[in-house]
């Protein structure tokens, strides 16, 4: 079986939202705990969660949770300084075949789906796996350590989707009934339509 670490970046402002997207309730949870539940359930046992703006803060409300907690000092920079700051910690604390790059405004995630990716990842020999929806790609996202090189170099303007374009012969896509792959909750609109049903 493929050695996967799941990635959860939350480290933005939050800005549009108004407050942190991790800790917004969902199911009698917050979205970073729902996440965090679906990436155990599927077998991940290693999950990092890059924290960025207020990490302080951040910390003491994921802290319970069983994640290795990386903070990005640059997160300004966009997502993929995050991303980036992710593979530095796995690269410096072990060995792992990828990770799985999960973002905390995405509180739909499947953990069959996860598990599904990774068995397909493991049986492949693609460098990244990607969950489709009527032809719309979502996340999660696998990314095979073969990358983390590329990834790291990439250039912060056009953040992984210089890489993953560079790919594409290379990765597979997994179509799944699961809408949810795609449902980004960043402003207080979309949170009231797909989270209160309204």
């Amino acid at each position: 079986m493929s050695m996967i670490a799941a990635v959860v970046l939350s480290a933005g402002e939050s800005s549009r939202m108004g407050r942190p997207k991790a800790l917004l309730p969902i199911d009698g949870q917050s979205f970073i705990e729902k996440i965090v539940g679906a990436l155990k359930q599927s077998g991940i046992a290693r999950i990092v969660v890059v924290l960025g703006f207020n990490a302080d803060g951040m910390r003491r409300q994921v802290e319970h949770l069983p994640v290795e907690i990386v903070v990005n000092p640059d997160y300004k920079q966009g997502q993929l300084s995050s991303l980036q700051a992710a593979i530095r910690h796995l690269q410096s604390t072990g060995n792992c075949d990828g990770m799985l790059v999960h973002l905390v405004d995405h509180p739909y995630i499947d953990s069959r789906m996860v598990r599904s990716m990774i068995d397909s990842f493991g049986d492949s020999d693609k460098l990244i796996v990607v969950p489709c929806h009527q032809g719309k790609r979502g996340h999660p996202v696998i990314f095979s350590n073969q990358l983390f090189q590329e990834l790291l170099d990439a250039p912060q303007d056009q953040g992984a989707k210089a890489v993953v374009n560079a790919h594409r012969d290379r990765t597979l896509e997994i179509d799944t009934d699961d809408a949810g792959i795609t449902v980004d909750i960043d402003t207080p609109e979309l949170y009231r339509q797909h989270v209160k049903g309204e």
